[in-house]
């Protein structure tokens, strides 16, 4: 595919120059030439030489000019008739313009650039499936996207440390979004539990934290089942940062599946958000409350209602307890002890916590 778009370039160059142009590949044969006949022909010797000498040699009549950079390993080279000046400059202009087409060829051509394109919403849905068949993927394949956001600072390396975890790089990709941003889409196993996804998860926080120092968030979206789900997938892990930045500000690791109705509210217009709140509490009662109240909530709602349970977690007797949640119920309106009246206020608390987050997020 390289060669005919080599020769498709030097052809078109053969009315411009008039001089013979052509391409040799790392092993020394001439793959493009505007001369057709010598397409084939081997150099060996020029290779050789612009191992020994670098970029660019004169041999044997001809001016060769390697492309790509210095430091990566020579794959072509352009060769121009000629040992002159101008040959020089020839071959040096025609070597640019074969790298850049080759790097923009690659791009194309390259599988992590497709995977980028598909979750970033830069390729159509409809070509998703012919490009895929192109590049020999599995378009029915299982996978999951993890989205790992650095917490400040940032640390350049940790693309590296992500992509060492995962080195099967036909199946699995480790991409770079932003600065704080990479995003690995890998493949798994067909029925694969949230548990194994999370340890998966943990185990990338682990290794950024020891050996980089970095903290991390990590998102994970809900397992694709053909490959254009996966930008929904990506999609999904965002905002299972977001919602657990919210809601869950102590886990470091949240899935998509299990955002529970913080989902749901964060997906609320705040004019709807703020309605409610005014409906469900007395003007200005959910301010009054202290934070050892709001501790005492939190503990009850996590102790299933339970009034014993939760008074032996505070370390404090049960009439105290019972006390303070009719201190409550005479503030709000709502007894904490009744299974609607906790709901409302366990999702009224969460709704406050939203539009909290949205203020502080505007200012």
């Amino acid at each position: 595919m390289a060669s005919r778009l080599f020769q498709s370039i030097v052809l078109q160059m053969k009315d411009t120059v008039d001089r013979t142009i052509g391409i040799v590949d790392a092993s020394g044969a001439v793959v493009a030439c505007t001369d057709l006949p010598r397409i084939g022909e081997m150099r060996e010797e020029a290779i050789t030489e612009l191992g020994f000498a670098g970029e660019i040699v004169r041999f044997g009549g001809y001016t060769y000019h390697t492309t790509g950079d210095r430091a990566s390993r020579l794959e072509y080279a352009v060769f121009v008739q000629g040992e002159d000046e101008l040959a020089r400059s020839i071959c040096s202009l025609v070597a640019v313009s074969i790298n850049n087409i080759k790097t923009l060829y690659d791009e194309k051509h390259d599988k992590a650039t497709f995977v980028k394109n598909i979750i970033l919403d830069n390729i159509l849905p409809g070509d998703i499936y012919i490009k895929s068949r192109e590049l020999h993927f599995g378009n029915d394949v299982p996978r999951v996207v993890f989205l790992v956001r650095q917490q400040a600072p940032a640390d350049v390396a940790a693309i590296d440390v992500v992509n060492g975890m995962f080195p099967d790089k036909q199946k699995d990709f480790v991409l770079h979004i932003s600065e704080t941003d990479i995003v690995v889409v890998k493949e798994v196993k067909a029925g694969s539990e949230i548990k194994d996804l999370v340890k998966l998860a943990g185990s990338i926080e682990e290794t950024l934290l020891s050996e980089l120092s970095v903290k991390c968030l990590i998102g994970i979206g809900s397992v694709s089942s053909q490959m254009k789900d996966i930008a929904k997938s990506f999609k999904e892990a965002t905002t299972a940062i977001e919602v657990g930045a919210v809601f869950d500000t102590e886990k470091n690791i949240i899935s998509f599946e299990n955002l529970g109705i913080g989902r749901l509210i964060y997906q609320l217009p705040i004019t709807l958000c703020e309605m409610f709140l005014s409906e469900v509490f007395r003007k200005g009662s959910i301010d009054s409350l202290d934070q050892e109240t709001l501790f005492t909530i939190q503990k009850f709602f996590e102790n299933n209602l339970n009034v014993s349970e939760t008074s032996r977690k505070l370390f404090v007797h049960r009439n105290t307890l019972v006390y303070r949640l009719e201190k409550i119920k005479k503030l709000t309106g709502l007894d904490l002890r009744e299974f609607d009246h906790a709901i409302v206020f366990k999702v009224a608390l969460m709704v406050r916590k939203y539009l909290a987050s949205r203020e502080e997020g505007t200012r």
